[in-house]
């Protein structure tokens, strides 16, 4: 029953996740601008893991681990997002979905690079695989629809992936000694303030805060901020919690599924004939990558 409960929260918060890809392409092409929509993501997630913490028991972070929280919130969410919307703009959901899906493979490189961990040839194969799918969407992107500069949205979705690699390898010891609530309340905190002096003359005129409250455009917000961010966010521990970080890391690759269904259901982009392989590709390398390193 406990792995159950995993299992159940690994593939929502994963099904969450990927659904936001298509409704953030929505929300900026009328709703909001990219540093408009980080910094009321961010605002709004504030809010709502600050007031959960009021209701929770209360933990004492060391400042060191502040400050390390405070570096991922500029890589993790700052850094990560921001480029996340600047490739929406630029590319369609399907293409940003695919770079997404290649994130163990990126992890694996960016490990290799900074600790010197050893490419197996198990490992080797799935990079191999990740980079030919990642190549069949370049290659696609580049003569392709769904976007107004492709390989430039690639570009920006290529910095995000790694931005988000980065944090999660400098989060890592603090995820383990503090509660998701706790963690996330600060980390939402120190977003908004980094992000306020950028965005504060800007977010009285997005189009979304002038629509009211039932718009498209504030309903699709509302599942950003709600499913996206606050459910999402608080599955992912659970999942965590009740299975081996390997197999909720298996997961992660239904959001191109996701993603690359609903965009192209939604009109945001066209079936293509390397879509389907450009994913078999990237998902397979990332599985292969995902099952040779250890737990």
């Amino acid at each position: 029953m406990s792995a159950l409960i995993g299992h159940i929260a690994a593939f929502l918060s994963n099904l969450f996740f990927g659904l936001s890809i298509p409704v953030t392409k929505e929300l900026l092409s009328s709703w909001l601008d990219p540093i408009g929509y980080t910094l009321l993501r961010a605002l709004s997630a504030a809010v709502i893991f600050w007031t959960a913490s009021f209701f929770l028991p209360r933990e004492k972070v060391a400042g060191r681990d502040l400050a390390i929280i405070a570096a991922g919130a500029f890589l993790g969410f700052i850094a990560s997002q921001f480029l996340f919307a600047l490739s929406m703009e630029e590319t369609s959901p399907v293409n940003y979905a695919m770079v997404v899906a290649l994130s163990p493979v990126i992890v694996l490189l960016m490990s290799a690079a900074l600790h010197r961990e050893k490419i197996t040839a198990q490992k080797g194969l799935g990079v191999t695989l990740g980079v030919a799918g990642a190549l069949v969407v370049v290659l696609g992107a580049g003569f392709g629809t769904g976007g107004r500069n492709n390989l430039l949205g690639l570009l920006y979705a290529f910095l995000s992936v790694a931005g988000y690699a980065v944090y999660l390898m400098i989060s890592g010891a603090v995820a383990q000694k503090y509660r998701a609530a706790t963690i996330m309340k600060w980390l939402f905190l120190f977003t908004s303030l980094m992000l306020l002096p950028f965005g504060f003359k800007a977010i009285p005129e997005e189009p979304l805060l002038n629509g009211g409250f039932f718009t498209q455009g504030a309903l699709l917000f509302a599942y950003i901020v709600i499913f996206s961010t606050a459910i999402g966010y608080f599955l992912l521990p659970v999942a965590l919690r009740k299975l081996q970080a390997t197999t909720v890391s298996v997961y992660y690759n239904l959001q191109p599924i996701v993603a690359s269904v609903s965009a192209i259901s939604a009109g945001q982009d066209s079936f293509s004939w390397d879509k389907p392989l450009a994913a078999a590709l990237v998902i397979s390398g990332a599985w292969i990558v995902t099952r040779a390193r250890r737990p």
